[in-house]
C-alpha cells in the first residue's frame, strides 16, 4: 500500500498534485516533458512502483501521455464527447483552472441561419458571446455562443470571462441543459481566427458546431468553436 505523504495524502496523490500544480501555474505546457518515474521516485522519496502508479493515474485521466521510448509528456486538452460539459468543467476535470477573455458580448440581429438552428423566427434578436479560451497562458480555442435574447435578459452584461456560461444559465435563468448535437470537421484558419489563436493563416484547426438543448427538447444555445489542432485530442467513448 502506498505510504501517506503530507496532509494525509497517499504518496502517489502527492506526486499527482505536484504535477497538476506545475501545469496549472504554466510551468509545464502541453507537449512538455514530465519527470521520469525514476526522477519522481527520487524527488519525492518514494518507491519506483509508487511513482509509476502516479503517472499511470494521470495518464488515465488524460493529464499526461506516455510515449514508448521517449518519456512522459503533458497531454493536450481532451474534448470529451460522451458528456456535455462546459469549458470550466472540462478544465476542472483535468485539475486545471479555466481562463477566458470575452471578445464580444452583445445583442445582434439579422442572423437568419443561426436563428434557424435555434428554431426561432429569422427576425429574432440574439445574444452573441465570443470568448478566447486559454490554458497555460496560451490561446487554444475561440468559441462563439448564440442564444435567444428574449429568453436571457441581461445576459450580455454578465461577467462571463470569469465564470461558466452553463452555470449562469442554470443558476440565474433556471435553464436545465440536457444534450447537444455536434458537427466536427477540420478547416483552415482564416485571418481573424489565426490571429486570435496565434497560428499561421491557413493552419489546420478543428471546428465544432454545437446545438445545445434544454430539458424541453428545444435548442437554447448554438456554439461555433475553433480549436488549435496541435493542442487537442478527441476522447470518445462509445456505448452499444
Amino acid at each position: 500500500m502506498p505510504s501517506n505523504g503530507h496532509n494525509g495524502l497517499p504518496a502517489y496523490q502527492r506526486i499527482q498534485t505536484a504535477i497538476r500544480h506545475r501545469i496549472t501555474n504554466g510551468e509545464l505546457k502541453p507537449g512538455d516533458s514530465v519527470a521520469s518515474e525514476r526522477e519522481l521516485a527520487r524527488l519525492h522519496s518514494v518507491s519506483l512502483m509508487t511513482a509509476r502508479h502516479a503517472l499511470a493515474g494521470l495518464e488515465q485521466e488524460g493529464v499526461v501521455e506516455r510515449r514508448r521510448g521517449a518519456g512522459t509528456f503533458v497531454a493536450p486538452p481532451r474534448i470529451h464527447f460522451n458528456k456535455l460539459m462546459s469549458y470550466t468543467e472540462q478544465m476542472a476535470s483535468r485539475g486545471l483552472s479555466a481562463a477566458s477573455k470575452v471578445i464580444t458580448s452583445k445583442e445582434i440581429e439579422g442572423e437568419d441561419e443561426i436563428a434557424a438552428r435555434l428554431m426561432i423566427p429569422a427576425t429574432s434578436k440574439l445574444i452573441k458571446v465570443e470568448r478566447l479560451r486559454h490554458t497555460s497562458d496560451e490561446p487554444f480555442a475561440l468559441e462563439t455562443c448564440y442564444l435567444p435574447a428574449d429568453k436571457f435578459p441581461g445576459l450580455a452584461s454578465e461577467p462571463l470571462g470569469r465564470g461558466s456560461l452553463f452555470s449562469t444559465l442554470e443558476r440565474d435563468y433556471e435553464v436545465q441543459l440536457t444534450y447537444a448535437d455536434e458537427e466536427v470537421d477540420a478547416t483552415a484558419a482564416e485571418n481573424r481566427v489565426a490571429q486570435l489563436l496565434q497560428v499561421p493563416r491557413g493552419a489546420p484547426v478543428m471546428r465544432i458546431r454545437q446545438v445545445i438543448y434544454s430539458s424541453n427538447a428545444k435548442p437554447i444555445i448554438y456554439v461555433v468553436g475553433f480549436y488549435r489542432a496541435e493542442r487537442h485530442s478527441l476522447f470518445i467513448r462509445r456505448f452499444r
